[in-house]
């Protein structure tokens, strides 16, 4: 099955979802949800790495590149090279190769072995957006949109139970052993994925007859990647300060904690709940409804007290990330050629660069100008996306 062979706009859009369809999706996030938890565990174990290897932090930056570079950047080659399997098969050996990473690592023979362990994990990982994505658009065409909020709320699941599930092993075990664990459940959900996605989810048309694919929009994706990337930016920009916004509100470790868990709690749920307002409302009024919430909230924290702070996170997180799951749900609609894996594969590529570089910029307008002109700044970037949202109103399907 060719990652091109997706007629998104062919098929017919139904409330009503058939086996193949449920099991088609469930595969989908319970990869998301094991390949998110295998990122965000890493958080877990860094600083244990640090104390054991001696690493520097700048050192430890680059341990935690050797993961993140290949998971990301190789988003694009990923879904090239995976494209003569079926989505199934290659969500399955992803998983495998990315718990094969973990595996390395958790053999005793060395810090050389870790890092080679961790980039093999990250290209694993690297497979599982743009396959899984094009999985559940094969599945659902063009009713797509809110099983992809439902497939992008999973990723958050997972990033919520895999730190929590080593942090409670570490009690208990060394973190090789937690490791080989954490190894073993990649390896079983792996099998697990073969046994639950069905063989056959569509049936996709091919050659000549593919004319009635939509060929998307080359210059409206241009204009989806540019607000993903710049949504990622206000929401990793704001994230790099919040920790510290609540501890000048007078915040302890148990405060900012809590703090982080509501703003996550609200995150997926808007993940979820706005993958289907897009399907209703629109894309372009959802986005401008959610972009605008967002910047009116996180100027709203600038004020508030430590309470209302806490009060407000879970409202902003449902708009913070809620954002992602309408855009996401558009991709099919605009790739170009009607390549919805490769689309998926540069969508990510540029939510994660920007994730990485927005940090460091909103970083610096910190250093230079103050940390609230820099969270300002970033309210900011999410009012800039407006116009290019009202611009991509002209490039969607009629």
């Amino acid at each position: 099955m060719d990652g091109t062979d997706t007629a998104v706009s062919s098929r017919p859009e139904s409330t009503q979802q058939t086996p193949v369809q449920r099991r088609g999706l469930a595969g989908a996030c319970v990869a998301h949800a094991v390949h998110d938890g295998y990122t965000d565990q890493l958080y877990v174990l860094l600083p244990i790495w640090q104390a054991e290897f001696g690493l520097s932090y700048t050192g430890l930056a680059v341990v935690r590149a050797l993961y993140f570079g290949p998971m990301g950047g190789l988003q694009v080659p990923a879904d090239r090279a995976t494209r003569w399997l079926d989505p199934r098969t290659a969500l399955a050996l992803a998983t495998c190769v990315a718990a094969g990473g973990y595996l390395l690592m958790a053999l005793p023979a060395g810090f050389a072995t870790l890092c080679v362990g961790l980039v093999l994990a990250g290209i694993g990982s690297s497979v599982q957006h743009p396959r899984a994505s094009l999985l559940v658009t094969q599945a659902y065409g063009s009713a797509a949109r809110g099983p992809l909020g439902v497939y992008n709320f999973a990723g958050d699941l997972g990033k919520a139970a895999f730190p929590a599930a080593v942090a409670l092993l570490l009690t208990l075990l060394p973190w090789r052993p937690v490791v080989g664990l954490m190894a073993g459940v990649g390896l079983a959900v792996a099998v697990a994925l073969l046994a639950l996605i069905p063989r056959q989810l569509g049936q996709p048309a091919a050659g000549p007859a593919r004319a009635d694919v939509s060929e998307g929009s080359p210059v409206g994706f241009g204009l989806l990647l540019a607000i993903g990337a710049l949504d990622t930016a206000v929401r990793t920009g704001y994230l790099l300060f919040l920790p510290f916004m609540l501890q000048a509100r007078g915040g302890g470790a148990a405060s900012i904690g809590l703090g982080l868990a509501l703003l996550f709690i609200g995150g997926a749920l808007g993940k979820a709940a706005c993958g289907w307002l897009g399907q209703r409302l629109g894309v372009a009024w959802s986005v401008i409804v959610t972009e605008a919430a967002t910047a009116l909230l996180i100027a709203t924290t600038i004020v508030l007290p430590l309470t209302g702070m806490l009060i407000a996170l879970p409202i902003l997180g449902i708009v913070l990330n809620g954002t992602s799951s309408v855009l996401y749900g558009t991709v099919p609609e605009l790739a170009p050629k009607g390549d919805v894996g490769r689309a998926f594969a540069l969508f990510y590529t540029g939510g994660v660069g920007a994730g990485g570089l927005a940090p460091i910029a909103y970083g610096a307008i910190a250093d230079h100008a103050g940390q609230t002109f820099a969270i300002i700044a970033a309210a900011l970037t999410a009012m800039a996306i407006m116009p290019l949202v009202l611009a991509l109103r002209w490039q969607l399907p009629r």
